[in-house]
């Protein structure tokens, strides 16, 4: 059985990712690419669909037990977890080793004190648990094999295979490492070189330590901040610059629900966000990879602008179901692609001039195919900002003239006068200042409630949408203004948990059935850190801290969020760990910073 969200730690080698429990079991792996088909797809399954346990050996037929500790090795994605044993302590380290070659999995097991009785439990699962390999010996090294893809298993333990699963039992004294590797290899080739354990572990940590030594943030959260860039450079799929919103699908935004989707793709807001956060903590490497992706992904057709790509730029993300996976605890459908690739989503072209300027303004070397596309953007925009869409949480509903997508329409026209504005691009000046204005009235005008004092979430809707957060914020009106207050205050009185976490929307009342979906969802932990932002922005920052502290305490153990928290259930709901949660903690991380609203 799965462990509880939180109990998982993160690995990963910036082309795909691993998801460790803590009682030393991986559950997910994806092989070779983050959106390739899980070889361990026990999460969202059973152990018959694939996973890798290692640690203390216990009896057969009990829980594996947890680890009593575990950490990443300083500012790296090493991961060490330690069991305490009535036969002595035991250490586990888990990586993914930067890659130039095949993708590998190493653990080396570290006796620390006593005799410690080890077990190992390997089963490999193709096509997220459908396809059973032919598993044999080559020389000394085992190999699963099914179709085109291989797998292959070096340690110096000896293995021997039961019940359609590879198994080693061992011992280890204090000093002993002893290592086992999982490399994956096109089926049709050579096989893979023999793996080099402690040197992939020396190489691991130092490329980690010297991507941290960029970070220019060294404020007082800076632990919560460094381990969230950490996750968000592990997220990125090193050889196109491409970011994955998550390295899961289908962990539910409730428990036994249906709100199940695949975030294993570069959704362009989430990217362009991402993109953001990085620049403003010193990596620009990752920004200019980011714009270059998105230069090849949107390539000469702005006019047919995706909301998501594939790591590699891919168009086609057809959704499906994998019925034979009875799903995270119960929570069906499983699904794969995402159907919401074909979405007018108008608020992308906000998010992503935004991030174009910003990268501008950091003086970023300029790309003039860049500054093109922002232009023919801004053209279509010029024709559609006025139409209804499905809106920045992709509804699965009637379209609206959601408010969210009508602000960051204004700010991607508002941008581009500034480009204009400074001289490094032509354009018709005049006539994007007037489009920039009717935007701007037109939003006051309709998506405005004076009688309540807030901005609503569509045109004529009554409902509050914690996306309004982001008006502020985005500079379409300054922070004292009553408006903006009232929507802050508004969203506090009806989005907001018991805890004073934000959830997205009302999935009850007048416009119930807004997201066209059944079931209810989390408190989305990116609204609330857009709340904390914002309170902070209006002078309340005595309280932004607070809430900010809040949101850094339901972290798991390793500094990792999901996408968002069930307040009934207190734990972690939705893919994970979530680009989505991570960046406004390093968002609001700087702005407290900024207003010296910390305890310390």
């Amino acid at each position: 059985m799965a462990g509880r969200i939180e109990d998982y730690a993160l690995i990963g080698d910036m082309q795909t990712a691993a998801l460790v429990c803590k009682d030393g079991t991986v559950d997910w792996l994806c092989l070779p690419r983050f959106d390739s088909h899980a070889a361990f797809a026990g999460l969202l399954g059973t152990e018959e669909h694939g996973f890798w346990r290692l640690g203390p050996a216990h009896p057969a037929g009990g829980e594996p037990p947890a680890a009593d500790r575990r950490r990443y090795r300083g500012d790296s994605l090493v991961l060490e977890s330690e069991w305490d044993t009535p036969r002595g302590t035991v250490r586990v380290i888990d990586f993914m080793p930067p890659r130039d070659g095949a993708p590998q999995l190493v653990r080396i097991v570290e006796g620390v004190s006593g005799r410690v009785p080890m077990h190992t439990a390997l089963r490999m699962r193709f096509s997220y648990g459908w396809v059973v390999p032919w598993v044999h010996k080559v020389d000394s090294r085992t190999v699963a094999v099914a179709g085109p893809d291989s797998v292959w298993l070096d340690t110096e333990v000896d293995t021997f295979g039961k019940d359609l699963t590879t198994y080693a039992d061992f011992t280890v004294a204090p000093g002993d490492r002893i290592a086992f590797t999982i490399s994956w290899q096109p089926s049709h080739k050579e096989p893979p070189a023999l793996p080099e354990p402690e040197t992939a572990l020396e190489a691991t940590e130092d490329f980690w330590r010297e991507w941290v030594e960029h970070c220019t943030y060294h404020g007082p959260y800076r632990d919560a901040v460094v381990r969230s860039l950490i996750t968000l450079k592990a997220l990125t799929y090193a050889p196109t610059g491409g970011i994955v919103a998550a390295p899961t699908t289908s962990l539910p935004e409730e428990i036994g629900g249906v709100r199940n989707w695949d975030y294993r793709f570069t959704w362009l807001r989430d990217a362009a966000i991402t993109l953001s956060s990085l620049l403003r903590t010193g990596y620009r490497e990752e920004a200019r990879a980011w714009r270059e992706w998105l230069l090849r992904a949107v390539a000469g057709d702005p006019e047919n602008l995706q909301i998501m790509y594939g790591i590699a730029g891919e168009r086609e993300l057809s959704e499906a179901e994998l019925t034979w996976l009875p799903g995270y605890e119960n929570s069906q459908p499983v699904r794969v692609g995402n159907g919401a690739a074909g979405q007018l989503q108008l608020d992308v072209y906000g998010e992503v001039t935004e991030a174009l300027h910003l990268a501008h303004m950091t003086g970023l070397a300029r790309n003039d195919y860049a500054s093109v596309l922002q232009l023919k953007l801004i053209q279509y925009l010029e024709e559609h900002w006025d139409e209804p869409d499905e809106g920045i949480w992709e509804v699965r509903g009637p379209r609206r003239h959601f408010v969210h997508s009508k602000v960051m329409a204004w700010v991607a026209v508002d941008r581009t006068v500034k480009l204009i504005e400074s001289g490094d691009v032509d354009g018709p000046l005049d006539r994007w200042r007037d489009l920039r204005d009717e935007i701007h009235r037109d939003v006051c005008e309709k998506g405005y409630d004076a009688e309540r004092n807030t901005f609503t979430q569509s045109y004529g809707s009554k409902e509050l949408d914690a996306s309004l957060l982001l008006i502020p914020q985005m500079g379409f009106l300054p922070p004292d203004d009553k408006r903006v207050i009232g929507t802050i205050e508004a969203i506090q009185r009806e989005l907001s948990t018991s805890d004073g976490f934000v959830m997205r929307y009302p999935t009850a009342g007048e416009d119930a059935g807004v997201d066209g979906l059944e079931g209810d969802e989390g408190a989305f932990l990116a609204c609330s850190f857009w709340l904390a932002d914002d309170l902070a922005m209006i002078g309340r920052v005595d309280e932004a801290r607070r809430l900010f502290e809040k949101l850094l305490a339901l972290r798991n153990d390793l500094g990792l969020l999901a996408e968002e928290w069930d307040p009934r259930l207190q734990r972690q709901v939705g893919n994970f760990p979530q680009a989505f949660s991570h960046v406004p903690l390093i968002d609001t991380a700087l702005r407290l910073t900024a207003s010296g609203a910390y305890g310390g």
